[in-house]
């Protein structure tokens, strides 16, 4: 062996290296983005979740019974509805993760020792989310019990709770873990295989010389971009219906909702994350630069949309990235549609945040694409 050899080999190969900046940059910002947000944004207790409040009793007792509940961390008043038919629609919408109703005789049935009943309807598409809340019901009511009531009827509660905290859980209420999860993969396989595919369709063209035959015809970038898109919009829903096939034959997953609703919603869901995948190809100089660009968008994507970690237990700056995010609106819609049998008016506020991204990628890929090799 030649060490004078290997020396000039090992010098060569850092000089390759240093000149192919985006996979050094790669290598560099995924190990430093996964540090992040494994380290900080991901939480698997999430505390301080939204809750709507309809209180028809206001005595000091339901009032103290509100604040154990928000002091125990895990809850937190959002909204103060009249009824209960607005905290279904607050529910539904996804706004809230929890729904109190206290009644209108709560108190004086507690004092009298009738054990009354309060329902606490959770949202229940995402069982991880809001699992350790629901576990700490218990302590809490016996907490309140100890603290409010007579001496007497703190003995009876040494026995038996004074109330009752009747828990709903809606849309899943076995808390079946595939219910979320199948539901999920919808968005999570468009996303990789939509981002990846169109990507390495334009830097694979360049790769093998016939970018110079596309080049050298009238069209323009907005044509190519069409004409690129549409073949992978319909293997999106070739994967999208292979999904739901397995999705109710296998797993039992209920579909709620409106297909055609979710079949709209899919078209913008899959223009987005085709638009990326062209950007990334305008970008990218080579096949395996643009899958590192894909991996390097479907990994926040992953963990920042609410598909593995409940979404409201991340910090506030992860939050606002994950509201950037289709995956995360999609994930909403489609969970909302199967599960909850969500409308129109339940999706809107998702679908337009879908659509604004799929524009601003547009332009973005229109403004980089090239019409000569230079």
């Amino acid at each position: 062996m030649s060490w004078s050899r290997f020396l000039a080999v090992l010098i060569k190969e850092f000089r390759q290296i240093r000149r192919d900046r985006l996979t050094f940059a790669m290598m560099v910002g995924v190990p430093v983005m996964q540090l992040i947000l494994f380290g900080y944004a991901i939480n698997t207790d999430p505390r301080h979740l939204p809750m709507a409040l309809v209180e028809a009793d206001h005595s000091e007792f339901s009032r103290s019974l509100v604040a154990s509940l928000e002091n125990s961390a895990y809850f937190r008043v959002t909204e103060r509805l009249q009824s209960e038919a607005e905290g279904k629609q607050a529910l539904d919408a996804g706004r809230v993760q929890f729904l109190l109703v206290v009644p209108p005789d709560f108190s004086r049935r507690v004092l009298r020792g009738e054990q009354p009943a309060v329902l606490l309807a959770a949202d229940g598409t995402d069982p991880a989310a809001s699992g350790n809340a629901l576990a700490a019901l218990d302590a809490i009511t016996r907490q309140v019990a100890a603290r409010d009531l007579p001496q007497q009827a703190t003995a009876a509660a040494a026995i038996s709770a004074p109330f009752e905290i009747r828990v709903q859980r809606r849309y899943n209420p076995e808390g079946i873990s595939r219910y979320n999860i199948v539901p999920g993969l919808i968005g999570v396989i468009l996303t990789m295989t939509m981002v990846m595919m169109t990507s390495l369709a334009m830097t694979r063209e360049r790769e093998r010389g016939t970018m110079e035959n596309l080049l050298a015809t009238p069209v323009r970038p907005i044509e190519v971009m069409a004409g690129k898109i549409a073949p992978y919009i319909v293997i999106g829903y070739v994967q999208v219906a292979v999904v739901l096939l397995a999705a109710r034959l296998l797993f039992d997953v209920p579909v709620m909702g409106s297909m055609l609703l979710l079949s709209t919603a899919l078209v913008v869901f899959i223009a987005a994350n085709l638009a990326v995948g062209f950007t990334f190809s305008t970008v990218a100089r080579n096949q395996l630069q643009a899958m590192q660009l894909t991996f390097f968008f479907f990994l926040p994507s992953m963990l920042l949309s609410g598909f593995m970690f409940p979404f409201r237990g991340m910090p506030v700056w992860a939050q606002w990235i994950g509201e950037i995010l289709p995956l995360t609106h999609f994930l909403r819609i489609v969970r909302g549609i199967m599960l909850k049998g969500n409308g129109l008016a339940e999706i809107i506020p998702h679908l337009w945040p879908i659509a604004l991204f799929m524009l601003a990628a547009g332009l973005v890929a229109l403004r980089r694409y090239r019409q000569t090799l230079d």
